[in-house]
């Protein structure tokens, strides 16, 4: 048996590894065509950071785990072929801004049907509209050399921040396919370290469904609790207080009922669109509408909390300055993908705040490069005006209290560890007053915070 994975990305890099980990007689090819990724993935300093990662890799890495640029041998040699690669949601054509762009999974299709030989087992690891895996079947049919292919579908469920500990021990592995005996390849793989139970399977459609329903179904919680606390704002009640209350329904449970300034990462917004635009094809449009629902709510919720800045501090943020605490969407990750941050400076950046962003994992390179997507037109074309706004209003500080000196308000955009134990009162005597700090997260201590002299805003409280 020998593997390969066509991404080295989020998912296909710690999911080889740890699969190289468990297997130590399986060789693990990882290919990607970034040689900069690549290259980070064969250093000391891996491109992801993920709890725990460096271990695995260390371990497998120079015994059964490889990683390379060398696409054509990896598939050439590999009994299991996993398509690991990205598919945004497209911005042009047909369903642009809803649709998946399968472009990339089109070409390792593709790229797959002209190299190999013999028999082999095509995993989809990406996350794919129902019926894909149909498309790549047909592109494989192509095949010379009288290849033959099974084509399964595994969908990954990780959550980012705790990805290793997901991978060691899941909630479930879904396996979806036609063939049994593929299926049981596969299967007997997960079944070194992942008990038998926890192994499900079903057939391709199911399969592919289940991944895009699991995010819906996550996302529509944290939507579904941020709206409740606009009413608690409103009402006086406590959205926290609201949350415990309803999470002790076993029916309910406590889990994703944290409300925020809104969610973020890879997968929850594209895989909603995603699943609204297959509703739209089959001509469901109330369906469709219902899960759109999630997504507006949670733009609203992101709109809200800059309003909310900008009103507090007395309807006006221009040249204010404004601290801005954690730029990735969620902590123990440094991925910003459709973090809430990126689209609260953007709005900030429109009022002419001057920004002074700080995150303990994220570069100063790509937080400007996510706000000149933000803030770029449909064309990708950034107009002068915003782009003198970058340059001149955002800075990336070194800590918190650089960020933090001069400053007529933070917000707390990422649930870092570290926001909770800084010494508030040395931050306090450092900003102008009143201090203003609006926590999009709800991990300060509201009450200490009150006693230091701040004027502390979180959401959902009154």
């Amino acid at each position: 048996m020998k593997i390969c994975c066509i991404g080295a990305g989020y998912v296909g890099g710690p999911t080889m590894a740890m699969i190289a980990k468990q297997c130590p007689d399986i060789p693990v090819h990882v290919v990607d065509l970034n040689r900069s990724r690549i290259d980070a993935w064969n250093s000391d300093s891996l491109p992801i950071y993920e709890p725990g990662l460096d271990e695995v890799v260390r371990e497998a890495r120079g015994r059964n785990l490889t990683f390379s640029t060398d696409v054509e041998s990896a598939i050439s040699e590999a009994d299991m072929i996993f398509i690991s690669v990205n598919t945004p949601t497209k911005t042009f054509g047909m369903g642009a801004g809803r649709a998946a762009n399968l472009e990339f999974v089109e070409k390792c299709a593709r790229q797959i049907a002209t190299v190999a030989s013999g028999h082999k087992i095509v995993v989809e690891k990406s996350t794919l509209p129902v019926r894909t895996a149909g498309a790549i079947k047909r592109i494989l049919g192509s095949a010379g050399d009288g290849a033959s292919f099974d084509v399964l579908s595994n969908p990954e469920f990780l959550a980012e921040g705790t990805a290793i500990d997901d991978l060691l021990d899941p909630d479930r592995v879904l396996i979806g396919g036609d063939s049994e005996r593929a299926i049981d390849t596969l299967a007997a793989v997960y079944r070194r370290w992942i008990p038998e139970q926890k192994i499900l399977t079903t057939n391709l459609w199911s399969s592919e469904l289940s991944k895009l329903t699991a995010n819906a179904f996550l996302a529509q919680r944290v939507s579904s609790i941020n709206a409740i606390s606009a009413l608690c704002e409103a009402t006086g009640a406590d959205v926290d207080e609201v949350a415990r209350a309803i999470g002790t329904d076993s029916r309910i449970g406590p889990k994703f009922l944290k409300s925020s300034v809104g969610f973020g990462g890879s997968c929850f917004q594209k895989d909603i669109l995603n699943l609204v635009y297959l509703c739209e094809h089959f001509g469901l449009h109330e369906v469709a509408a219902y899960w759109e629902q999630v997504v507006v709510m949670n733009d609203y919720q992101k709109r809200r909390f800059a309003e909310k800045i900008v009103k507090t501090l007395f309807n006006t943020v221009s040249d204010k300055k404004i601290s801005i605490w954690g730029w990735a969407f969620k902590k123990d990750t440094n991925d910003t993908r459709e973090s809430a941050a990126i689209y609260v400076c953007r709005d900030l950046l429109r009022e002419h705040a001057r920004l002074h962003i700080y995150d303990p994992r994220v570069s100063r390179t790509q937080i400007l490069k996510d706000l000149q997507t933000v803030m770029s037109d449909a064309d990708g074309q950034l107009s002068p005006p915003d782009q003198r706004l970058i340059e001149n209003h955002v800075t990336v500080a070194s800590d918190c209290y650089a960020s933090a000196r001069d400053a007529h308000a933070i917000a707390v955009m990422t649930e870092w560890d570290e926001f909770k134990t800084l010494d508030y009162q040395k931050i306090y005597r450092a900003m102008p007053q009143p201090a203003f700090l609006f926590d999009g997260r709800n991990i300060v201590d509201r009450q200490a915070l009150s006693e230091v002299g701040f004027e502390v805003h979180a959401i959902g409280k009154s």
